[in-house]
């Protein structure tokens, strides 16, 4: 099992992150499954950065002083409702690319974040 995965975000950026981890994919899922923001250790919270915790893991946001957005690597998040989560995202200004075909007995789609990370949301298909 995975405990976290971190990703990277520019200095500055914590405002932006929390409006799109905690806030349109947080409140999507209102508390039943969605990412809510998990206070960082007193020792790590002066680096900057912010943590989040849902979808039976963890995503970090650390600061990178020269950041550059993951294009290619990404975390792959299960979810039961992509068609509606896809709205929510696209109605947010975050289009998403289906990619149903590529991976057999799943249904999938990718986005970014608001610092350019790729994110991938994928359900298994029934039957």
């Amino acid at each position: 099992m995975i405990h976290h995965v971190l990703l990277a975000c520019p200095p500055g950026s914590e405002a932006a992150s929390r409006s799109f981890y905690a806030g349109l994919l947080g409140m999507f899922y209102a508390g039943l499954l969605g990412m809510t923001e998990k206070t960082k250790p007193p020792a790590l919270a002066a680096r900057g950065g912010c943590w989040f915790t849902g979808y039976d893991a963890e995503l970090h946001l650390g600061v990178e002083k020269d950041f550059r957005p993951a294009r290619k690597a990404h975390p792959a998040l299960l979810r039961p409702d992509l068609d509606a989560l896809a709205e929510r995202l696209a109605a947010a200004g975050h289009p998403v690319t289906w990619d149903d075909a590529e991976v057999p007995g799943m249904r999938r789609f990718h986005t970014h974040d608001p610092h350019g990370n790729r994110l991938e949301f994928l359900t298994p298909i029934a039957g």
